[in-house]
């Protein structure tokens, strides 16, 4: 398939094999990114080399293999899954990579290029629903920087955060329902969290973010790009297209790493937390990631778990991610075309 237009998913990524050698190279590509930790150079190496990776190595090495596959990473398989069901049902070139690790973004490039020497314009869409510089500005700088080195001619087109868009909410709606049919207690919205300094170097007002209670429902051009928003925005949206009622969700914030503040609460003290007040039957979303992968699958589908049974609850179920429900796709296959 030739064209002068294609269209390239970014996702996370994730080590070549759950093994203490592939985690390690794969937390230092990730960790050393200046988006991801936003200390100086020289501060963020002493952390990373000196401190997280002699001992997060061998434990997310015992985690990915909690996850692992015959087929490998969950991520890597169903974002490529994804990839093949929209590129089915659109007429020009649909690649994947992913900010970190393999297929990278700099060897899709160049292949695509390879079987499109006339590519004019390419659509970049970061398969993250909400906005954080951690995720979807550096997948952005580093398509640019590979752009620049391999094909300066290239048009980008940014998909924004789509963490409202009809398609993208009716599709976690209809992932939901299912799971709604049945009996339960409350339904989680788990989001991946953020320390509270991105959302204040992410606001453009300086004003805003985290300066009153009521900063995310109150306008402000801060919310374009705000991850605490968003991720609210889309909970409501939910909730709304559901007809859940208040009392039945909350919102809570997983996977935080350090000292530092991030976005409260926090999702594993969340979890016993609704045990002890009387929840029996939780059902636990994560509409942050849109693949199921180590933080979906580990964290929340096996640790979370045992957390609300030790704490006292009795049924926990955690619903997929969007993975390839014919929603997604018919979703993602409109946000291509946008972009063509």
């Amino acid at each position: 398939m030739s064209s002068n237009h294609a269209t390239l998913l970014v996702n996370l990524g994730s080590p070549d094999a759950p093994t203490p050698e592939a985690v390690r190279r794969y937390l230092a590509e990730f960790l050393m990114d200046p988006y991801v930790l936003d200390t100086p150079w020289i501060v963020r190496v002493l952390a990373v080399y000196g401190g997280i990776l002699p001992k997060r190595s061998h434990e997310s090495a015992h985690a990915y293999q909690q996850v692992w596959t015959p087929d490998g990473s969950p991520l890597i398989t169903i974002s490529k899954a994804l990839k093949e069901a929209v590129q089915a049902q659109v007429d020009h070139p649909v690649v994947l990579a992913m900010r970190y690790g393999n297929p990278s973004i700099l060897d899709t490039l160049k292949g695509l290029l390879d079987q499109n020497p006339d590519l004019e314009s390419l659509h970049l869409i970061p398969l993250y629903p909400h906005y954080a510089m951690s995720s979807t500005q550096t997948a952005v700088e580093a398509v640019r920087k590979a752009i620049r080195a391999l094909a300066p001619h290239l048009t980008l087109t940014l998909q924004p955060p789509f963490y409202d868009d009809p398609g993208y909410i009716r599709a976690l709606a209809a992932s939901m329902t299912p799971y709604l049919e049945k009996p339960f207690d409350h339904l989680l919205f788990s989001y991946h969290g953020l320390p509270e300094r991105h959302l204040k170097k992410s606001d453009p007002t300086g004003t805003h973010c985290l300066c009153s209670a009521q900063c995310c429902t109150t306008p402000s051009p801060a919310h374009a790009t705000c991850y605490r928003a968003q991720v609210y925005a889309t909970t409501r949206a939910v909730q709304s297209a559901l007809q859940l009622p208040n009392e039945k969700i909350s919102v809570s914030f997983q996977s935080r790493l350090g000292r530092d503040p991030w976005i409260q609460p926090y999702t594993d003290q969340v979890i016993p937390e609704l045990a002890q007040q009387g929840v029996k039957r939780l059902l636990v979303a994560c509409p942050a990631f849109v693949s199921d992968c180590l933080e979906t699958l580990e964290e929340i589908q096996q640790r979370g778990h045992d957390l609300f049974l030790k704490a006292g609850g009795e049924s926990f179920e955690m619903i997929p991610c969007l993975n390839t429900h014919p929603e997604w796709v018919k979703t993602v296959v409109g946000i291509t075309s946008t972009g063509a």
